[in-house]
Parts: C-alpha cells; sequence; structure tokens
C-alpha cells in the first residue's frame, strides 16, 4: 500500500525558510519520479515542483522558480522541498505526489493520489 506522509510545515514569517519531508512507503520510491503540489485557501491545486528518479533533472513552477529547491533521499525513501525566502503567497497546505508510472514522467495531474498534506503559513 502507497503511503505519503508529509510533514515540517510550520508558520514563518516572510522571508524565512522551511524544509519539508515527505516519507513513503509501499513502492519502489527510487524508480519514480515524485511532485510537491499545493493548495492555497479557495485555491485550486498548484504544481510546485517535479524530480527525476534519479534527482538529475528537476522542473519548478514559475512562482517558486529560484527560491524552492525539491531533493530526494533515495536510500531514505524520502522526499524533499526546501523553501527559501517565503512569500505570503506561498501560504498553502503542500503535498507530494507520486508519479503513476515506474520509471516514466507523466507529468502532474490533479488526479494523482496524495498524502493528508502539511500548513505552511507565511506572516508578512
Amino acid at each position: 500500500q502507497v503511503q505519503l506522509v508529509e510533514s515540517g510545515g510550520d508558520l514563518v514569517h516572510a522571508g524565512g525558510s522551511l524544509r519539508l519531508s515527505c516519507a513513503t512507503s509501499g513502492f519502489p520510491f527510487g524508480n519514480y519520479w515524485m511532485y510537491w503540489v499545493r493548495q492555497a485557501p479557495g485555491k485550486e491545486l498548484e504544481w510546485v515542483a517535479t524530480i527525476s528518479s534519479d534527482s538529475a533533472t528537476t522542473y519548478y513552477g514559475i512562482r517558486v522558480k529560484g527560491r524552492f529547491a525539491i531533493s530526494r533521499d533515495n536510500a531514505k525513501n524520502t522526499l524533499y522541498l526546501h523553501l527559501n525566502n517565503l512569500k505570503s503567497e506561498d501560504t498553502a497546505v503542500y503535498y507530494c505526489v507520486k508519479d503513476p508510472k515506474e520509471e516514466f514522467y507523466t507529468g502532474w495531474e490533479s488526479r494523482f493520489p496524495r498524502g493528508q498534506g502539511t500548513q505552511v503559513s507565511v506572516s508578512s
């Protein structure tokens, strides 16, 4: 059974930093592309970042590029998102998502299952 458990969210001041983690189990983590997405209050899910199974390739949404960094530790079956220079508009619940296909980049779709999420709140 696939499990994705996010943690690390907190209340921080604008300009601050956080590191989110996603502990995974139930599938061969090192064989899957992974995504971070977020949902702000009253808004739709928004794709944030993507990382290939071997960490060689990363993609970022335009609103976070240059401030956020996605990484992974395949030995620990864990996905990370480093959030820097946080802004009030980064306030959202952050979720990790696995690609549905092994060793394949599908591209995130909102229908993909995600974890329970972790809340990031940024005060201005």
